[in-house]
């Protein structure tokens, strides 16, 4: 009888996926919905290319501050934090303004139905709870919006600073629970083969 040699299992490390600039834009309003929002609801125009322009400088310049004291790597370690936390914010906004749209519609359903007290118009003066929630889900529409553009301002002036295209770090997953059985018992399966 022969023996071979153990076959090494390949260890398969999954990644953290981080938040993309394209997950941002998919979550909040673009220029034209903005602006579609601010009209209907009686709200101000934002200056969108103003805030991604502003953004890109400010971004910009701090790098030139820094760019004295950092070196390359540190500069696009630092810069790969600041363009990530901007990119997290959006997101995060623009997945709120997405649960505010949901309860605007399901409350407008609701308000829709003539048999349902509760829904009809308050007292002349205030408005109806579905007027309210469409407002606020306008207010952080809005508010989305503002935020992509200050991320996509950030990711443009990270290309312009790195000289490559950001992309969102990837941690590995790490797995705190994984007891010393776990991994003896995986040791022992990998050693029958």
């Amino acid at each position: 009888m022969s023996r071979t040699a153990p076959r090494q299992t390949a260890r398969v490390v999954q990644l953290r996926k981080g938040t993309t600039l394209e997950m941002v834009r998919l979550a909040c309003p673009d220029a034209a919905q903005a602006l579609m929002i601010a009209e209907s609801f009686g709200s101000p125009v934002l200056d969108s290319d103003g805030i991604r322009d502003l953004h890109e400088r400010m971004i910009v310049e701090t790098a030139e501050a820094l760019g004295e004291g950092l070196g390359e790597r540190a500069m696009q370690i630092h810069l790969q934090r600041i363009v990530g936390a901007y990119v997290g914010s959006a997101h995060g906004a623009g997945q709120f303004y997405s649960r505010a749209v949901t309860e605007a519609r399901d409350m407008t359903a609701k308000a829709a139905n003539d048999l349902r007290d509760e829904d009809l118009d308050g007292p002349v003066g205030f408005d109806s709870a579905a007027q309210r929630k469409r407002e606020f889900a306008a207010d952080m529409g809005l508010q989305a919006h503002a935020l992509r553009m200050a991320a996509e301002g950030a990711v443009a002036a990270y290309e312009q600073i790195v000289g490559e295209r950001w992309k969102p770090f990837e941690r590995p997953v790490e797995h705190p629970g994984q007891t010393l059985d776990r991994k003896a018992a995986e040791l022992q399966m990998a050693a029958l083969g």
